[in-house]
């Protein structure tokens, strides 16, 4: 399946709103001045998911996981290639030890770093395209990206069959650190999230 140009220019508009909310929460929380790349935006049958994240951030991936319910339901992951996770960590908790690997420390700041990041992404897309939705309590999890999407679709109420792969980039204090946002959705919640979008979008023009 692909995205048209008009869904994708949507939901990468959507996203940025998200951002934007996010990076202030963060920057407030955090006191430094917190960037987010405008991300590129994709979608994928779930299969090859895996093999893309792997590709892309190795086989030990930092990953705070959100379930949501509602009419649109699945699974949205943050991930981060571990060391991008604990500078990410070090950044912004103030850590100045010289660790290489996610501490219980490292592993609560990515944890609240992700729930502002899904939260913020996740309530953009209920409250301009009207959809209610419920939000689990995110979960960090350290692991390869195959786990990480066996797990998404194990405990999920739809059977899952595409992502949605967001790219972007974190700049906190001159370090650019990749990150990716997957929104995991079954054939049915993907296509009331593009028909919302196209109503959006059908507003947004009159």
């Amino acid at each position: 399946m692909e995205l048209t140009v008009d869904q994708k220019d949507g939901i990468t508009e959507l996203i940025n709103i998200g951002y934007g909310r996010a990076a202030g929460a963060l920057s407030e929380l955090t006191g430094y001045r917190i960037f987010l790349e405008v991300p590129q935006v994709a979608i994928h049958d779930i299969e090859a998911l895996a093999p893309m994240l792997d590709n892309v951030l190795g086989r030990s991936i930092a990953s705070v996981n959100q379930a949501f319910t509602g009419p649109v339901n699945g699974n949205a992951l943050m991930l981060m290639d571990e060391p991008s996770a604990v500078i990410l960590s070090r950044l912004l908790g103030d850590d100045h030890s010289l660790s290489r690997t996610m501490d219980s420390n490292a592993k609560e700041t990515i944890t609240e770093v992700g729930n502002i990041l899904l939260n913020a992404c996740l309530g953009v897309f209920g409250n301009l395209l009207r959809i209610h939705v419920n939000f689990e309590v995110p979960q960090m999890h350290l692991d390869s990206a195959d786990h990480l999407i066996e797990s998404a679709v194990l405990f999920s109420e739809e059977k899952l069959s595409h992502g949605l792969m967001i790219h972007t980039r974190f700049r906190v204090k001159a370090e650019n650190l990749i990150g990716y946002l997957v929104i995991v959705l079954g054939i049915t919640s993907l296509d009331r999230l593009l028909l919302e979008l196209g109503n959006w979008e059908t507003r947004q023009a009159q």
